[in-house]
């Protein structure tokens, strides 16, 4: 079974307690552990499967408690670096209109810093790109170029997924656009919403959408689409894979726990990048990732919600 390096951010989401107001009115928050590569590496290791998380966090008690919580879950936090700043954190609510209300406050996450001695372990393994806050500068992006360079140069199979937030690139789209194109380019598999797909390729039907993508070099595209199920595009090839019925009561970390579903299979194969030859096998395995991502939808939180290898695969 192959190791799965997920690098990205680890973040603490206070969620407010009564939603249908703005963060001005809100006067209760929960914390909860967020940060889209950490809930694809709990998924992974809550299934059976090998994955170290690579982030950096405050040297806080809010650090100390992600640390936690992805030590429950079997994370590998071995590479995890504390920086000396507080860890990066996100205030949310449900205003009365249905749209989020957001703060962010970045920290610790943009700190972390390319660690060369990791090139070696990175060797024929599995690496997943999926931060949503790996662009947005610093030593993170910085580390994000550095580690997918290595994972070229030793055969490591390459995941991306751009985890584009509206929050965070308001009136910078065609600069998130553009950074995300180098990673496309090299990885072998992608995967996106179907917002994410429209906004990089600047098609509206989904099938030419992926047509774009596939030209500027993903070999492999995974496009999400909630209830629907999950769009799978090769240049020669488009099938829709049909989802479970659940009664959805939260989607938070829906998308990481399909990828992270879909990378967990993969890992088994032997050689990850065989998948890219047998569109039969990886039909069956977009199956069983839908079934995990619509699974976590009916629990409250990402990580908790997140099934383990009996619930997914009946054994």
């Amino acid at each position: 079974m192959k190791t799965v390096y997920c690098i990205g951010e680890l973040l603490i989401d206070f969620v407010a307690i009564e939603q249908g107001n703005d963060l001005s009115k809100a006067e209760e928050f929960t914390k909860k552990a967020g940060g889209a590569p950490a809930n694809v590496a709990c998924t992974i290791a809550k299934l059976g499967g090998k994955s170290q998380f690579i982030g950096a966090v405050g040297n806080d008690p809010f650090g100390t408690f992600l640390l936690n919580v992805l030590k429950e879950n079997r994370v590998d936090t071995s590479l995890v670096q504390r920086a000396k700043t507080f860890t990066t954190m996100a205030f949310v609510s449900l205003a009365e209109d249905g749209e989020r209300d957001f703060v962010f406050s970045r920290g610790a996450d943009k700190k972390l810093k390319y660690d060369p001695t990791l090139k070696k372990q990175l060797q024929n393994s599995i690496i997943h790109l999926g931060a949503a806050t790996a662009l947005l500068g610093g030593g993170l992006e910085e580390a994000y170029d550095r580690y997918l360079f290595d994972a070229l140069t030793q055969n490591a199979f390459i995941s991306f997924d751009p985890n584009f937030r509206k929050d965070l690139w308001k009136g910078e789209e065609s600069n998130f656009v553009k950074k995300c194109l180098r990673f496309i380019e090299k990885s072998h598999l992608c995967k996106f919403s179907k917002e994410e797909a429209q906004l990089i390729s600047g098609e509206t039907d989904l099938e030419r959408a992926c047509n774009t993508i596939h030209e500027i070099g993903a070999p492999l595209i995974t496009l999400t689409l909630g209830s629907e199920g999950t769009l799978v595009s090769t240049p020669k090839k488009k099938t829709i894979v049909p989802s479970i019925k659940v009664r959805a009561i939260d989607t938070t970390g829906a998308g990481d726990a399909f990828i992270g579903c879909l990378l967990y299979q993969i890992a088994n194969i032997g050689d990850p990048h065989l998948i890219l030859s047998d569109y039969g096998q990886l039909i069956e395995m977009v199956a069983m990732a839908n079934k995990a991502g619509a699974i976590t939808t009916t629990g409250y939180g990402a990580i908790p919600s997140l099934p383990d290898h009996s619930a997914v695969f009946g054994q």
